[in-house]
């Protein structure tokens, strides 16, 4: 998901947002019926200049699950499963489970969307039994109970910021009083207020199960925090807000500056058992008609165990900014690079349910006028990318019509894309099908954001 907090580091953009990273297409919004894209950043967007595809042709015969899973899973592993448990296409899901801090009462919580594009955990109030939910205190900053309103391409997610321990896996994530989480959808909107806040107006909210296809999102991209620097020295950020709790409910909230160390963070980061640095994906191949599902997992820690030492050899290795972007990409003849004016490159992203680009190319839109492309035949790119090391190299990708996709019946494509509506390249899930992928972690509260040091991605 395409999170707009980075605009936050740079100076607002028009999204409004702080962390750009998770929005390119994170947060899927379509579940319901069958097979739904869930478009994130290319919501609403129609891409190509003519309409695509109308017939829907049930041609294609998609294949049956596909998996990379090994036969037992570490206690430094988790699960990752793309099916139609919401009814969305290409939303890897996980199992998370949280804790009241230092107790026993916790619960577990399917289908949580894995995000590489955002930071933090952030869970629909509906997801939590009432025990839960009732069992997780507001976290508080200046006498004033914290909500926050994080936005991402299609929408914003607004409610309380919590406190609880978080486990993943075999691993935990714990700070003194617990993690700071993102409840969404527990304050009213009406709650909302502040200098420039998103969630105050008429918007899109995506705070339930039915509007993310998913119960909750689980951001392990490469910052530590969902805002940093930004967000602790400036009030009026657009992100935090404080509000009055009085009988459980938030009201008058309004700008609020909050310590890093009280923001919706990454987990991974804050693990016990040392496996901080960064993750790696692993996801089976799907081939052209798609699959009914796809299996994988996801590694925690980089060379810390025998189970997630990085290759010397056979991989490229691309820095990144503070925020996952690469330094520049090219395709169709266009050029993106990164920034200090808000301008992103490319960048990789397990929460955007396609590849999305701006429509150089000229592929055909589906006449759904759903954002995806609906070209007679599949269409061959090469884009290309560059990390802050200097390091390129052309990425193939292929693009399938949507419509004829969808109606074969899967929930996993390789070949999902659309127009993102940036001027970037947003590697989204169909990239990381057939490959391992490693994400190293910034572990600066907060990052420069046009010079790659730390973070990286490699494949």
């Amino acid at each position: 998901m395409l999170q707009i907090n980075k605009a936050l580091a740079r100076t607002l953009s028009a999204f409004g947002l702080a962390a750009i990273v998770g929005l390119v297409a994170g947060c899927g919004g379509g579940g319901g019926s069958s097979s739904t894209a869930s478009t994130t950043s290319s919501s609403g967007s129609t891409g190509g200049t003519t309409s695509g595809n109308t017939s829907g042709s049930s041609s294609l015969v998609v294949s049956g699950p596909v998996s990379s899973t090994p036969a037992s899973l570490a206690t430094n592993q988790v699960a990752v499963l793309v099916s139609s448990a919401m009814g969305a296409a290409n939303i890897p899901m996980v199992s998370v489970t949280v804790c009241q801090h230092g107790t026993s009462v916790c619960q577990t919580i399917n289908n949580i969307q894995l995000d590489t594009g955002s930071t933090g955990l952030r869970l629909t109030s509906s997801a939590l039994n009432s025990t839960m939910l009732n069992a997780l205190p507001v976290e508080t900053v200046s006498g004033q109970a914290v909500a926050e309103c994080m936005g991402f391409a299609d929408g914003s997610s607004w409610g309380s910021v919590r406190l609880a321990d978080v486990k993943i896996g075999g691993e935990s994530a714990t700070a003194t009083s617990g993690m700071p989480i993102h409840i969404l959808g527990d304050i009213a909107q009406s709650a909302a207020g502040g200098s420039n806040n998103a969630c105050a107006s008429p918007t899109t909210l995506h705070d339930t199960p039915f509007a993310l296809a998913a119960n909750g999102i689980l951001g392990i991209g490469t910052a530590m925090y969902d805002c940093g620097t930004g967000c602790q020295v400036t009030t009026n950020n657009d992100l935090y807000y404080g509000c009055t709790l009085s009988g459980g409910t938030m009201s008058n909230c309004t700008d609020l500056a909050v310590p890093n160390t009280q923001q919706v963070a990454n987990p991974v980061q804050f693990f016990a058992s040392g496996n901080t640095n960064g993750v790696i994906l692993d996801m089976p191949s799907v081939g052209a008609t798609g699959a009914t599902s796809a299996s994988g997992y996801l590694t925690f820690g980089l060379g810390t165990q025998s189970n997630n030492a990085v290759p010397s050899s056979g991989i490229q290795k691309f820095t990144t900014d503070h925020y996952g972007d690469v330094q520049s990409a090219s395709l169709g003849g266009a050029t993106y690079n990164d920034t200090s004016s808000n301008q992103r490159a490319a960048f990789f992203d397990t929460g955007s349910n396609g590849l999305f680009f701006p429509d150089t190319p000229g592929i055909l839109a589906c006449a759904d006028l759903s954002g995806f492309f609906c070209p007679a035949s599949a269409v061959a790119l090469q884009p290309s990318v560059t990390g802050f090391n200097s390091v390129t190299a052309t990425i193939p990708i292929s693009i399938g019509n949507w419509l004829d996709l969808r109606n074969g019946g899967g929930f996993a494509f390789s070949n999902l894309g659309g127009n993102g509506g940036l001027l970037a390249i947003d590697f989204g899930m169909p990239f990381f099908y057939g490959r391992k992928v490693y994400v190293n972690y910034d572990t600066a509260s907060s990052g420069t954001l046009n010079v790659g040091t730390t973070a990286y991605v490699a494949f």
